[in-house]
């Protein structure tokens, strides 16, 4: 996959380009007129809430966090070889916290804040508003209760304020993921007297003041949020996380259609094109103006979740059916443009890297003969759903595995849910019998990918699966140093269970695509959302 930006000709937009629709044309004089120190940036999702911690809290919306709110720690930044920035899994820096240190058994930390660090309100942020923040992650339950949990952070009482600057966690027992998890976007520090003030006895954690208030100490506050339109981040002077921002103003406008996105980043009416779909990527990439950065998600995968709820998907054989149904190498092409990393057709498992291929590939052959032996030999039907926020490449792939199923008698109707729905549709609920799906797990270790995507109960899991091996072998390997010689058996295993037992069917590793046409700064990080910390006007 050629990652390389290209720079190679201005295209015009003539009687045969993308028309920009009138509801734009207002949002096109304030993006031209917002001057050089404003960065005006399009994406086709939607941000449905400001508070990471909001029960059905959507992926785009985590940008919030990570823009408006520090963190004790942070990970570093490495350059990329296409020239763009990338967050550095391998280094942790300092975010609110100056200094920390860990004791020799590996289980208590002690952090000091630092001393001039700023709410948004000029409030000092102190170890209590740390411990709020904590306690709060640990207790609302849903994600970021178990993205917490991961690193070995999980009741109040591990949390400590030793005075305004000193704040400890003890852990049970130590875990590799324990300090990198405290730079993920989830234990983010509010100012607990503001959320206090606005908190109700129904509501303890003021959930619904900060749905749509940013109460934090980060490099942005929220100054405008108009929902599936638009929302503005406006520079805090006063942060003390890392560089000022070079940028006083980022305004983030929501612009479903993709040939609108398209046709503001040609004309340089935007400076920066966020998830872009692979097939402009493509065609973007030879263009002289505009710089395409296609950078592979580490530990993500896009599946096919098969639910275990649903009668026909609990039969071993109609599960394998549909693997060796779907054609893979004519999905690559046609809904991923080539970009990316295929999984599938595999020669058996090859180690403890993650993600890996699946042994399956396109036999419809070997189709036929499972879904004989299976107790659905006349096929059946079942809704097809997918994400019409990602519909770039979800709706090509689910025609192509609609197709080739029905071969089997296997009839699907093609299910669009709206974006603002889909998390509560297929992780909250899981509801869905058969769904296009994707999970990218933020700490860089298979064992937690397994921790989030195949753990009963746990969000990531749309298939309801459970099987008692895996649960221990993640139970063993989740805090376990990848250098114990137990550990690549261990998560060996996991793979091929799960490569047995099929409740995710791999189809490839996708690339996060980002175009830039007068933005400089941009930097990729493992949630895929936008960190406009370090952008800039060219």
């Amino acid at each position: 996959m050629d990652i390389t930006p290209s720079r190679r000709g201005f295209l015009k937009l003539g009687a045969s380009g993308a028309v920009i629709a009138a509801s734009q044309l207002p949002f096109l004089k304030y993006a031209q007129a917002a001057g050089e120190e404003t960065v005006v940036v399009v994406m086709g999702q939607t941000i449905n809430s400001l508070d990471l911690h909001r029960t059905g809290t959507n992926r785009p919306s985590y940008q919030v966090a990570v823009n408006c709110y520090d963190r004790l720690v942070s990970f570093g930044t490495k350059e990329m070889p296409d020239g763009s920035l990338s967050y550095d899994y391998s280094v942790i820096e300092p975010e609110l916290a100056e200094s920390w240190t860990v004791s020799d058994d590996g289980t208590v930390y002690t952090f000091k804040i630092k001393p001039e660090a700023r709410f948004q309100d000029g409030s000092k942020v102190t170890a209590h508003d740390v411990k709020w923040s904590f306690d709060r992650a640990v207790s609302v339950g849903g994600f970021p209760t178990v993205q917490m949990k991961a690193g070995g952070l999980e009741r109040p009482d591990q949390f400590a304020a030793v005075d305004d600057e000193t704040f400890t966690v003890t852990l049970d027992e130590a875990s590799k993921l324990a300090l990198p998890d405290l730079a993920v976007p989830v234990p983010f520090i509010l100012n607990s007297a503001v959320a206090r003030a606005n908190a109700t006895e129904a509501d303890p954690w003021a959930m619904e003041f900060v749905h749509k208030n940013t109460i934090g100490s980060g490099a942005f506050k929220v100054v405008r949020w108009d929902p599936g339109q638009q929302l503005v981040y406006e520079r805090n002077d006063d942060w003390t996380g890392g560089p000022l921002p070079g940028a006083k103003r980022v305004v983030l406008r929501e612009v479903p259609s993709q040939s609108t996105r398209r046709a503001l980043i040609e004309r340089g009416d935007v400076q920066l094109s966020y998830n872009i779909p692979n097939k402009d990527a493509a065609e973007l990439d030879a263009m002289d103006d505009v710089a395409v950065y296609s950078t592979p998600i580490e530990n993500a995968i896009y599946v096919v979740s098969l639910n275990y709820d649903f009668e026909p998907f609990q039969d071993p054989d109609v599960r394998k059916a549909v693997a060796y149904a779907i054609p893979y190498e004519q999905i690559f092409k046609t809904a991923a443009y080539g970009r990316g990393v295929p999984m599938w057709g595999g020669k058996g498992v090859d180690g403890p890297a993650w993600p890996q291929p699946s042994p399956y590939e396109y036999n419809l052959d070997k189709a036929k003969a499972h879904l004989e032996k299976s107790g659905f030999a006349n096929g059946f039907e079942v809704p097809f759903s997918i994400d019409l926020s990602q519909a770039d490449w979800m709706e090509p792939t689910a025609l192509l595995i609609q197709e080739n199923l029905a071969k089997l008698g296997i009839t699907t109707q093609i299910d669009k849910i709206p974006g603002a729905n889909w998390r509560t549709a297929s992780l909250v609920e899981k509801r869905l019998p058969l769904a296009l799906e994707t999970f990218g797990g933020w700490l860089n270790y298979p064992c937690y990918y397994f921790f989030w995507a195949y753990l009963d109960g746990h969000l990531f899991n749309s298939s309801n699966y459970k099987n008692d091996e895996i649960e221990a072998l993640v139970a063993k390997t989740l805090k376990m140093p990848v250098d114990n010689p137990e550990y690549a058996p261990a998560v060996q295993r996991m793979f091929e269970i799960a490569f047995e037992d099929l409740p995710r069917i791999p189809l490839w590793q996708p690339a996060l695509n980002v175009a830039s046409n007068g933005a400089e700064g941009y930097e990729y990080w493992f949630h895929r959302e936008l960190d406009a910390r370090k952008l800039t006007k060219a």
